[in-house]
């Protein structure tokens, strides 16, 4: 599934493609929301922003498309008259003078009055947003300080969206290799010191994702795994999908094990299983 740096991209990219341009065709492809698209239909798109995994389409009817790409849903833009060859099912298109926004496969679509974007469900209850607003340093740490998180492990509550938005499976592996926690541990048994490198590696890994396209190791690091041979996917990442290689830290050999249901990669040197 997409995590927020992706999805912020693609809200990039569609923005650039159709924001202030004006809908010159719309189409639904779920019969539950499909009248809709008459009322956007000559209207400008204002705005495309994204909320954690969520996209955000507003026009100037004061109405806004939001959308959850899931698994499976995909955005792509076009020239018109272009649209791309996919056995995807089309979900909701936008045409404009100028390009075509197209969303195939997802499954989470509605029309909703902007003014009431910030109560959808979905919305209401995400956590700081590092990507669309703006969090300090010590707004983490007293995130991760919380006692209404401090009984969770930190690898099931990184993937809650209500603790930090955006956060997916890459994502919560890459930052507890970078701090040296290890998934199992609870925000109440890490250490001041823990609390601050947490903190730190949420920000920088997040941003770095986003701005990078997904890498999440230092440009440094990324450019001589890239010189040195390795694919893409793999030289992006310090431990995420790397199970069974050796830590690029310390040589020790990337654990891969099940951790809330998901895949889950860890160092057991450099992420010891431990409590203070």
């Amino acid at each position: 599934m997409p995590e927020g740096p992706e999805i912020k991209r693609a809200a990039d990219k569609l923005a650039e493609a159709v924001q202030g341009e004006r809908a010159r065709y719309v189409f639904f492809g779920l019969p539950a929301i499909a009248h809709h698209a008459a009322e956007l239909e000559g209207t400008k798109v204002l705005r495309v922003s994204s909320r954690s995994k969520a996209m955000l389409v507003d026009f100037d009817c004061d109405l806004t498309v939001y959308s959850h790409n899931q698994l499976y849903g995909r955005w792509y833009t076009c020239a018109p008259q272009c649209p791309p060859t996919t056995s995807r099912q089309l979900r909701f298109a936008l045409h404009t003078d100028k390009r075509w926004a197209l969303l195939y496969s997802a499954s989470e679509i509605a029309v909703i009055p902007t003014a009431e974007v910030e109560q959808h469900p979905y919305i209401a209850k995400l956590g700081p947003d590092l990507l669309n607003q703006r969090v300090t340093l010590a707004q983490l740490e007293r995130r991760y300080n919380d006692v209404r998180f401090g009984g969770r492990s930190l690898g099931a509550l990184l993937l809650d969206q209500g603790f930090i938005a955006g956060i997916g499976n890459y994502l919560r592996c890459e930052i507890l290799f970078h701090a040296g926690v290890h998934p199992a541990t609870r925000p109440r048994d890490l250490t001041g010191e823990s609390v601050t490198a947490l903190a730190m590696a949420t920000r920088v890994l997040i941003k770095r994702a986003y701005a990078s396209g997904g890498v999440t190791v230092s440009a440094k690091r990324f450019a001589a795994a890239k010189a040195a041979g390795e694919h893409r996917h793999g030289a992006r990442f310090a431990v995420f999908d790397r199970g069974g290689l050796a830590c690029i830290e310390c040589g020790t050999e990337i654990a891969s094990f099940r951790h809330s249901g998901r895949r889950c990669y860890a160092c057991p040197t450099c992420q010891p299983r431990r409590w203070t």
